[in-house]
């Protein structure tokens, strides 16, 4: 989709709703309202409607860090073994999600629950609305469709962040504060609406042409669905669904330079199956992909906003993995000063994938235009392996063939055959982790090997000692339950 488009939308529904919303102090007799069946009645409104659903996932409505492109990843990165906060970083929630400490009242926690829940919001409206729109039935179904594929993205990662949650499908059309709270709906509840809403966005085009690139596609939510499967332990089904991204079509491929995955000149390329939209300068609040600052004031000495959790990570690639030189930096040509600045601390290297080196000078990185990749075909080539791999009782044939399309971009060798089930699937969650660096997925990985993975894995960073089963969800936030007294807390906190 054109992101100028997308953004210009958002504004201008913003700006009804406040002209709508506000009175004349002088006046108390309002000469019109707009309800959403006033609204609704457009092939315009409807798909502005969807614009301001995708525009949850690259905006905050108060202006604060974009729910992809940071707040996601300050939980699922920060709380893992691969990242940390920066040493400059003087905000205690943030420094708690770091070390394991985080607690119901953390704002983070919060600010990730009320931008899940804001999207859905959306979304809902325009899926019950849309369908009385007068207008093509065909475009009409479509974006039925893509309101189900966010929503189902959403809640996707609500129950696995939080657990049980308030599966809420319709915008609320009474006054009445009883009925309006919602206590959590089991799991699999959850999922079941999950699977519903991505079986239907399959039907979703193959592609699109250059205005709407990056609008979700029925390969995105085929692939979305996989994952939900191998979420569930589900492998046949994942492979099923996999199946149909790698033989359906498509025309997903991998990159042949892993480097390309993360610059704006190839956004939205072969192997982006679906990624959140960013565009350099639009002039409006939070338009960015804040995780590319680490060259906000490189020459300064100030720390970038994330670094990674130990020299340990960055030495799990080996020489020749062109992985590394992707994700990490020690040093970078200083345009403004025609000097290279060297970086040698603790703290270095630093994350990489998200610097859009397309800006001079390189610290104006509050305008970077680089997407947020939320599924690449790598991860389908990989969730393949770990599904035959389950199916099987140990790796076939395709399913050394899948990863090793993905070392072998990589300059990796083979694996060896001859793994047993265990090694193997060890082996995927490794290159899981290479692979995909800052990318939201680490996080996740760890809890869905259940047991104590991923304590066992934290416990081995000394700043994270405090970790505990409880870290396998994070709570309901505080403020949530003090509004809603049928919520009830995870198990562990208060």
């Amino acid at each position: 989709m054109k992101q100028i488009s997308l953004h210009k939308t958002i504004l201008l529904l913003a700006g009804a709703v406040i002209g709508l919303t506000s009175c004349n102090k002088l006046s108390e007799d309002p000469k019109s309202v707009i309800v959403s069946s006033q609204f609704y009645q457009t092939t315009s409104d409807a798909t502005a409607a969807v614009n301001a659903i995708y525009g949850t996932l690259n905006s905050d409505p108060a202006g604060d860090f974009p729910l992809y492109g940071r707040q996601l990843n300050l939980l699922v990165e920060n709380a893992s073994d691969n990242q940390l906060y920066s040493p400059s970083n003087t905000n205690p929630d943030v420094r708690a999600l770091g070390t394991e400490t985080y607690i119901s009242s953390n704002s983070r926690v919060q600010k990730v629950w009320q931008q899940l829940y804001y999207g859905i919001n959306r979304a809902n409206i325009a899926i019950d609305n849309i369908p009385t729109i007068s207008m093509d039935t065909t475009l009409r179904a479509r974006l039925v469709r893509e309101g189900k594929f966010i929503r189902a993205l959403l809640y996707f990662n609500l129950v696995r962040l939080y657990g049980d949650v308030p599966l809420v499908l319709h915008n609320p059309n009474s006054t009445d504060i009883d009925n309006l709270l919602t206590a959590r709906t089991p799991s699999a509840d959850v999922y079941t609406q999950i699977i519903a809403d991505l079986k239907d966005a399959t039907n979703l085009p193959k592609s699109y042409t250059t205005a709407d690139l990056g609008r979700a596609t029925g390969g995105a939510a085929h692939t979305l669905l996989a994952k939900v499967y191998l979420t569930q332990q589900d492998w046949p089904d994942a492979l099923t669904q996999l199946n149909d991204v790698i033989n359906g079509g498509y025309g997903y491929a991998l990159f042949p330079n892993y480097y390309d995955a993360f610059q704006k000149a190839t956004k939205n390329g072969i192997e982006h199956i679906f990624s959140v939209q960013y565009e350099t300068n639009l002039g409006e609040a939070n338009s960015v992909n804040d995780l590319s600052q680490s060259f906000t004031s490189f020459n300064t000495g100030t720390f970038p906003i994330d670094i990674p959790v130990d020299s340990s990570l960055y030495k799990l690639f080996s020489a020749n993995d062109t992985r590394r030189a992707v994700t990490f930096y020690s040093s970078v040509y200083n345009a403004a000063t025609g000097q290279t600045v060297v970086f040698n601390n603790a703290y270095t290297p630093y994350f990489n994938k998200f610097v859009d080196y397309s800006l001079t000078p390189l610290s104006s990185q509050t305008l970077s235009g680089m997407n947020y990749p939320v599924l690449r075909y790598a991860d389908v080539l990989l969730m393949k392996a770990e599904a035959l791999n389950e199916i099987n009782g140990g790796p076939t044939s395709d399913a050394y063939a899948a990863i090793n399309q993905v070392r072998t971009r990589a300059n990796v060798a083979n694996l060896t055959p001859g793994l047993n089930q265990a090694d193997f699937r060890d082996s995927v969650f490794l290159e899981r982790r290479k692979e995909f660096i800052q990318e939201g997925h680490r996080w996740f990985d760890l809890v869905r090997q259940g047991g104590t993975v991923l304590v066992d894995a934290l416990h081995k960073i000394p700043a994270k000692s405090a970790a505990s089963s409880k870290n396998t969800l994070f709570p309901i936030p505080l403020i949530e339950i003090q509004q809603n007294p049928k919520l009830k807390q995870n198990p562990g906190y208060n």
